[in-house]
C-alpha cells in the first residue's frame, strides 16, 4: 500500500450529564483546536454530547432527541476535519450507545456498541441494547436517513473502525474481526472510570493491542468528576504496531485535553519519538490527583462555595483537608492561577484581580483560606495531642479554624434522657450511647457552618469504618460528600506519611504520631480503633477475601490461617466480629453521604456492593469456621 500520512487527534473532554452549554462549548474547542493543527480525524470520548452519567434518563425518547438535535449542530462545526462524537440513539424501543462520525459537516454513519459493561460499577443494559457483530442497519430521524451498526470507515485510503470502551476489554473483541476487513486504524472512544492503577491496565490494552493487530490504535477517555461518584482520568493513547506515540498527563484541570500524532500508514510505516514503557505506577500520587480533582469538579458543579470540616486531628479528616490544599496546590499547575480562580467561579473581578499581585507562595494558603474552613469540636474525653494535630494542619495549608467545646450540649441531651428513664447514664450500662451522643451531638453546629458559607460539608468516613459500621450516623458520617470512602484506613496512614514527606504538608507530622482513636469514652481508657475492632490490615484483608474475592467465611479463614497472620482462635474471633458487624450494618451503608470511586471496588450498595439489609449474618456459616 501507498504510504500515507494522517494527522490523528484525541481529546479528553470534563463533561457534565445534560449541561449542555458545557458540552457543547468542550467539543466546540476541541474541534477548533484540531482544526487549527490540521487533524484529519479528530476523536472525542464516548457519550460525550449528554455525558455518560445520565443513568436512567438515557430510557427517556425526549433526551434522545435533544441529543440528536445537538449533535446536528456539532455537525456543522466540523468544516474540512472528521470527528468521531459518543451519542446515543434510539430505533425503535432499543437504545444504542453509539459512535458517530462526521465528515466535512456529514454525517456518514454511526457504529454501535457491541458489549456493554454490566460489572461493578457499570449498569449498561439497563439502558442500552448490544449491537449483533457484523451487522448493518438504517434508521431515519428527521427526515434523514443514517447507517448504523458495524461499520468500517475509510479517510484517505486509511480504513479504520471501532472499538467503544468495554468493546476492547472483551476477548471476542470487534478488532478481532476488523484486521481481516484491511482495517488500519483503530479508534476507541471511552468512558472508562478511574480506579487505582487502572491506567496500566489500559496502556497495555491499547499497546499490545496495536502490536497484535498491527495497527494504529488511537484512545481518548472522559475527564474529571463528571456526575458526582466517579472520576474519569482524562487519558488520551496514540500507539502503533507496538509502539506508544503520544500520551497525555492524566487528571488534569483543564476542560479539553488533547493529544495529536501525525503517523504514517503503509507497508513501512515510520515511527519516531516513541514511549515503549509506562512509568511505574505510584498509588499515592495517583489517588490525590484524583481527589483533589474529584473535589474541585464536585465544589464547582454543585455551585457550592468552598468546603466546611470537623477537623478532628485524626487520619481522615486530616487526609481531607489535605485534599482540598491539594485541589488548590494541582489546579494552579494545571491551569495558573488566574485560570483557576476564574474556573470555581466563586470570585468577583476585583478579587480575580487580587490573586494576582500575590506571590506564587502566597497565593495558595490565599486560595486555601477562601475555600477551607475547619473546626475542632472538643469534649472531656479529647485530647490536647489531636487539639493540636488539628490546629497545627490548619495552619500549615492556611485553612480558616475554629475551636469549641461541645460537652454542654452533650450534657444537655444526656441530662433529658436521664430524665426521661429516671436513672443516671453510665459508661458501664450505655457504653455506645454515651459516645453516640459526642459524635451526634458535633453535626448540627459543623452543618450551620456549612449552611452559612454556602459551602459542602466534607464526611471523613473510610472504607474500613463502613465494612464494620464503626461510625455514628447523623454524628461523623454527616456531609455533603465522603471524599475518602472508597479507601481503607491502612492505605490512608501511609498516604498521610507520603504526603508529609513526598509532598511537603509538614503540618501532618502530629496526625502521623498519633494511633487512630475515636476519643470517645473516658481518657483513661486509652481508647484506640484497633483495640474496639481488629488490626486494620486483617480487617481489610477479610473485606476483601470475603466481597470483592467472594470467598465464602470457611475459605478466608483457611486463608488467613495460612497467612500466619495469627491463631485460629484469635482468626475466628476476628471473623465472628466482622461478619456480625457486616451484616447488621448494611442499613449504615445505604445512607452515607456520596462517595468517590477510587479504588478497583468499593462498599457502595448504590454503585458497587449491594448486600440486604436484613439477614441471617453468617450465623450458620460463622459456626461450622475450622471444622473441617
Amino acid at each position: 500500500m501507498k504510504d500515507t500520512r494522517l494527522t490523528l487527534a484525541g481529546a479528553a473532554l470534563n463533561q457534565t450529564p445534560l449541561d449542555w452549554d458545557n458540552n457543547l462549548q468542550n467539543i466546540k474547542d476541541a474541534i477548533t483546536e484540531a482544526i487549527t493543527h490540521n487533524v484529519d480525524i479528530l476523536l472525542l470520548p464516548e457519550l460525550c454530547i449528554t455525558g455518560y452519567g445520565c443513568e436512567d434518563l438515557f430510557l427517556s425518547p425526549w433526551l434522545g432527541e435533544e441529543a440528536f438535535q445537538k449533535l446536528l449542530l456539532v455537525k456543522d462545526w466540523c468544516t474540512d476535519i472528521t470527528v468521531c462524537v459518543g451519542v446515543h440513539v434510539w430505533i425503535g424501543t432499543q437504545v444504542y450507545n453509539t459512535a458517530c462520525v462526521i465528515k466535512n459537516q456529514e454525517i456518514i454513519g454511526f457504529t454501535a456498541k457491541q458489549f456493554l459493561a454490566k460489572d461493578g460499577i457499570h449498569y449498561e443494559p439497563r439502558w442500552f441494547t448490544e449491537w449483533p457483530a457484523n451487522q448493518v442497519g438504517e434508521f431515519e430521524l428527521f427526515g434523514q436517513k443514517y447507517k448504523i451498526g458495524d461499520l468500517i470507515y475509510e479517510e484517505q485510503g486509511v480504513k479504520y473502525a471501532f472499538e467503544i470502551c468495554e468493546d476492547a476489554w472483551r476477548p471476542n473483541r470487534p478488532a478481532e474481526r476488523h484486521m481481516a476487513k484491511g482495517v488500519q486504524l483503530i479508534l476507541n472512544p471511552s468512558a472508562s472510570h478511574f480506579a487505582l492503577s487502572k491506567t496500566d491496565l489500559r496502556y497495555r490494552l491499547v499497546v499490545e493491542a496495536s502490536k497484535k493487530y498491527q495497527c494504529t490504535y488511537l484512545y481518548a477517555n472522559l475527564l474529571g468528576n463528571e456526575a458526582g461518584k466517579v472520576i474519569y482520568d482524562g487519558e488520551v493513547l496514540i500507539a502503533q504496531n507496538g509502539h506508544l506515540l503520544k500520551r497525555n498527563e492524566l487528571l488534569c484541570f483543564k476542560n479539553v485535553d488533547m493529544e495529536v500524532a501525525e503517523v504514517c500508514f503503509g507497508d513501512n510505516p515510520t515511527i519516531a519519538e516513541t514511549i515503549t514503557y509506562l512509568p511505574p505506577i505510584d498509588e499515592n500520587k495517583e489517588v490525590m490527583a484524583a481527589l483533589s480533582l474529584g473535589l474541585f469538579d464536585y465544589m464547582r458543579k454543585s455551585h457550592s462555595r468552598g468546603f466546611v470540616l470537623s477537623l478532628s486531628g485524626g487520619a481522615d479528616s486530616s487526609l481531607c483537608a489535605v485534599a482540598v490544599a491539594e485541589m488548590v496546590r494541582r489546579g494552579i499547575e494545571s491551569l495558573g492561577a488566574l485560570a483557576f480562580v476564574a474556573k470555581t467561579q466563586l470570585f468577583p473581578l476585583k478579587d480575580v484581580a487580587y490573586f494576582d499581585t500575590l506571590s506564587e507562595k502566597q497565593v495558595g494558603p490565599e486560595l486555601v483560606g477562601r475555600l477551607l474552613t475547619c473546626a475542632y469540636q472538643g469534649t472531656v474525653n479529647s485530647s490536647d495531642d489531636t487539639y493540636n494535630s488539628a490546629k497545627e494542619l490548619a495552619a500549615s495549608i492556611g485553612a480558616v479554624f475554629y475551636s469549641w467545646t461541645i460537652d454542654e450540649q452533650v450534657k444537655g441531651y444526656t441530662s433529658i434522657i436521664e430524665g426521661a428513664l429516671d436513672r443516671p447514664l453510665t459508661w458501664a450500662e450505655d457504653d455506645v450511647t454515651l459516645q453516640n451522643i459526642q459524635a451526634r451531638v458535633r453535626a448540627p453546629s459543623i452543618w450551620m457552618l456549612a449552611n452559612i458559607k454556602g459551602a459542602l460539608l466534607l464526611a471523613t468516613s473510610n472504607r474500613s469504618e463502613a465494612a464494620v459500621g464503626y461510625a455514628t450516623m447523623d454524628g461523623d458520617t454527616a456531609g455533603s460528600i465522603s471524599p475518602i470512602a472508597g479507601i481503607d484506613k491502612a492505605f490512608i496512614r501511609q498516604l498521610l506519611v507520603w504526603c508529609q514527606t513526598d509532598l511537603g504538608y509538614e503540618g501532618l507530622q502530629y496526625v502521623n504520631n498519633l494511633q487512630p482513636s475515636a476519643e470517645l469514652r473516658p481518657a483513661k481508657e486509652a481508647q484506640t480503633d484497633e483495640k474496639d475492632l481488629m488490626p486494620y490490615n486483617v480487617l481489610n484483608q477479610i473485606e476483601r477475601l470475603a466481597f470483592y474475592d467472594r470467598f465464602a467465611p470457611q475459605e478466608v479463614y483457611d486463608k488467613l490461617l495460612e497467612s500466619g497472620v495469627a491463631d485460629g482462635e484469635t482468626i475466628k474471633g476476628w471473623l465472628t466480629k466482622f461478619y456480625s458487624l457486616w451484616s447488621r450494618n448494611q442499613w449504615k451503608r445505604e445512607r452515607y453521604a456520596p462517595a468517590f470511586h477510587l479504588d478497583d471496588y468499593s462498599l457502595d450498595p448504590r454503585s458497587w456492593l449491594r448486600f440486604p439489609i436484613l439477614s441471617g449474618g453468617f450465623r450458620e456459616e460463622l459456626k461450622q469456621l475450622g471444622q473441617e
